[in-house]
C-alpha cells in the first residue's frame, strides 16, 4: 500500500463528521425495520440486514454501536438504546459456555456502559455499575472455562469447533479475561481450584502468536513472515500442534485477511494493556519482557504483512491466495476495486486492521522508537481515510449498513453477489459497521484530545489492590 506520509488525524474531521451523521441514519433504519424475531442480524442482502444461524456473535456489535454513537455525538436518545437492550436483552451472552465471542458481545456492551460511567458520560448510580461489573467478571470466568492444554504448558480458550480448534480471532475476546480479571475476579474450578483470568489470558496470547502466526523461520513450505492461519488444530488427547486450518479463508496455507486484521488489532491492544499490569502479576507467564517481546514479535509482523500484501489505497482482498485473485495482477500497484469480476475485497478486515495499525504506531512511538511507530500510524491513517469515503460508505438514504463490500463467508457461499455482478459487493456486517464505528471513536477522540479509547479504560487498577 502507499501509506500518505503527511496525513494527520485532524485532516479526518470532516469525513468523520459525515460519518457519525450517517451512522445515525442507519441506526435509526435498522430499528424501524429490521424484525428482530429473525435472531441477530449479521449482515445485509440487498442493503437489508438480515441474519444466519452459526453462533450469536454478533448482537453486541449492534447495541454496542448505539453506545459508541452516543460517546462520540453525546445524543442521549443512542445511549437510551443501547443501554436498554444490554439490560434486557445481552444476558444469555454472559453465561453463553458455547462461543468463543465474549469479547465481542459483552466488552462491546457491558464494558462500553462501564466505561462511560468512569469516565463521566454516563450520571453516577453505583447499583448499576455494581450490575455492569457483576456482568463482566461472569463473562471473563465463562469463556476462561472454554480452555485446552498444550503439550508443554499453556493453552488456548477453543473456538465453537470443539477443544481441538483455536482460532486467530479469539485473540480480540481476550479482552473480556483482561477486564474481569482486573476487576479482581478468578475462575473457580473443581474442588475450589482457583484459576487467574490474566493466566489463561496470556497463555492464549502466547498460543496464538506461536501457532497462528508465522514469521518466516521455516515452519513450514509456506512459512511467510505476518501471514496467519484461521484455525490451529490440536490433538487433544497430548495436546500436541498437529496442522493449520481455515474456515472463512481459502486455504490453511494462505492468509485470510480478517483473521488477519483480528491478530492486528488484538496483539497491539494487548500490548496497551500489558502496560497497566504489575511486574508480579507478569512472573508466573514469563515476565514483562518476555511477555512484551512475543507481543510485540507478532503485532509488528502481522501489520507488515498487511502493508506489503494489501491493494495501494489499504483495502485487502478476502484472501491472499484467493484462486481468481491472480487475475487482477499485481493488485498492491493498484487501488482495490470492489466491483471486479473475481475477486471480492473485504472492507470488515481494513476496519479492523486500521485500528491495529494506529495503536500499534502509538505504542511504539510512546517507546521512543518514532520512526517505526510513525510508519504504522500513518498507514492506519491511510486506510481510515479510504474507508471514509465511497465507494465504501455507505451513503444511500435506505441501505442498512454503514461499511459498504464486507465479507463474511465466501467458501460458503453466504454473501450476497448482485445480479449483474460475478462476485460479492455492495453489502455490510454488522462486525464491519461496528468496528468502522470502533475506529472513528478512536480517531475522533485523538483529533478532539479527549481521554484515549480502551476496552479497559476505567479498570486500570484491580478492585480492591
Amino acid at each position: 500500500m502507499k501509506i500518505l506520509d503527511e496525513l494527520k488525524a485532524a485532516d479526518l474531521r470532516k469525513p468523520l463528521e459525515r460519518l457519525w451523521k450517517l451512522s445515525a441514519e442507519k441506526i435509526h433504519l435498522i430499528r424501524k425495520e429490521y424484525d428482530v424475531s429473525l435472531g441477530s442480524p449479521v449482515f445485509t442482502q440487498k442493503g437489508k440486514y438480515t441474519t444466519r444461524g452459526w453462533t450469536e456473535w454478533t448482537q453486541g456489535f449492534q447495541f454496542g454501536g448505539e453506545i459508541i454513537q452516543f460517546d462520540a455525538t453525546g445524543e442521549k436518545g443512542f445511549l437510551e438504546m443501547g443501554r436498554e437492550a444490554t439490560v434486557n436483552v445481552m444476558a444469555p451472552h454472559i453465561t453463553h459456555f458455547g462461543v468463543h465471542d465474549h469479547g465481542f458481545n459483552n466488552i462491546s456492551t457491558y464494558g462500553a456502559l462501564r466505561r462511560l460511567f468512569t469516565e463521566g458520560k454516563i450520571d453516577s448510580c453505583e447499583w448499576e455499575k455494581s450490575f455492569y461489573d457483576l456482568a463482566l467478571k461472569c463473562t471473563g470466568a465463562v469463556q476462561a472455562r472454554r480452555w485446552t492444554n498444550t503439550a508443554g504448558g499453556g493453552g488456548f480458550v477453543y473456538s465453537f469447533n470443539g477443544p481441538h480448534s483455536l482460532f486467530v480471532d479469539t485473540i480480540r475476546s481476550m479482552r473480556a479475561l483482561a477486564v474481569s480479571h482486573q476487576l479482581g475476579h478468578a475462575l473457580l474450578s473443581e474442588h475450589d481450584e482457583k484459576i487467574s483470568l490474566l493466566g489463561r489470558m496470556l497463555h492464549h496470547i502466547g498460543s496464538t502468536a506461536k501457532f497462528s502466526v508465522y514469521y518466516g523461520e521455516g515452519r513450514d513450505d509456506y512459512d511467510v513472515r505476518g501471514r496467519t492461519t484461521h484455525e490451529a488444530v490440536f490433538n487433544t488427547n497430548d495436546g500436541n500442534f498437529r496442522c493449520p486450518n481455515s474456515q472463512q479463508g481459502f486455504s490453511p496455507f494462505t492468509t485470510w485477511t480478517r483473521g488477519l486484521a483480528w491478530a492486528m488489532c488484538g496483539f497491539a491492544e494487548q500490548l496497551e494493556f500489558l502496560e497497566i499490569c504489575d511486574d508480579s502479576e507478569l512472573e508466573k507467564s514469563g515476565g514483562r519482557e518476555y511477555l512484551e517481546a512475543m507481543m510485540l514479535k507478532a503485532a509488528r509482523a502481522t501489520c507488515d504483512f498487511y502493508t506489503v500484501n494489501t491493494s495501494l489505497d489499504g483495502i485487502p482482498y478476502w484472501d491472499t491466495g484467493a484462486p481468481a485473485l491472480y487475475r487482477l495482477g499485481d493488485y498492491t500497484l493498484t487501488d482495490a476495486e470492489p466491483y471486479n469480476e473475481f475477486e471480492p475485497v473485504d472492507s470488515s478486515a481494513a476496519a479492523i486492521g486500521a485500528q491495529g495499525l494506529l495503536r500499534l504506531g502509538r505504542y511504539l512511538t510512546k517507546k521512543g522508537r518514532e520512526e517505526e511507530g510513525r510508519k504504522y500510524w500513518q498507514a492506519g491513517l491511510t486506510v481510515s481515510r479510504t474507508l471514509l469515503e465511497e465507494p465504501y460508505l455507505s451513503t444511500g438514504n435506505t441501505h442498512q449498513g454503514l461499511l459498504l463490500h464486507s465479507i463474511y463467508h465466501r467458501p460458503n457461499g453466504w454473501d450476497y453477489i448482485p445480479g449483474d455482478k460475478k462476485i460479492p459487493c455492495g453489502e455490510s456486517s454488522m462486525w464491519g459497521d461496528y468496528h468502522m464505528r470502533e475506529l472513528s471513536l478512536y480517531l475522533w477522540r485523538i483529533i478532539n484530545d479527549a481521554p484515549y479509547y480502551t476496552f479497559f479504560a476505567g479498570v486500570e487498577k484491580r478492585a480492591g489492590v
